[in-house]
């Protein structure tokens, strides 16, 4: 499985449809880890990269840094 492009100042959007869309800006990337900030209650938190896919379970890219 290849990385994902994850860059500093992308935004991601949460794929889990069971609530509302949660969307996150990349703040930092270390360690295999982006530390994101969400959009909506400026929460930071650690998601590891290879989350970062459009899968059900992962994030899809809403804007590019």
């Amino acid at each position: 499985m290849t990385q994902p492009d994850v860059q500093v100042g992308q935004i991601w959007a949460d794929n889990d449809a069971r609530g509302i869309v949660r969307q996150v800006k990349v703040v930092s990337l270390h360690d295999g880890y982006a530390v994101v900030i969400n959009q909506r209650t400026g929460r930071l938190t650690r998601i590891r990269l290879t989350r970062f896919r459009p899968t059900s379970t992962g994030y899809r890219l809403i804007k590019d840094a």
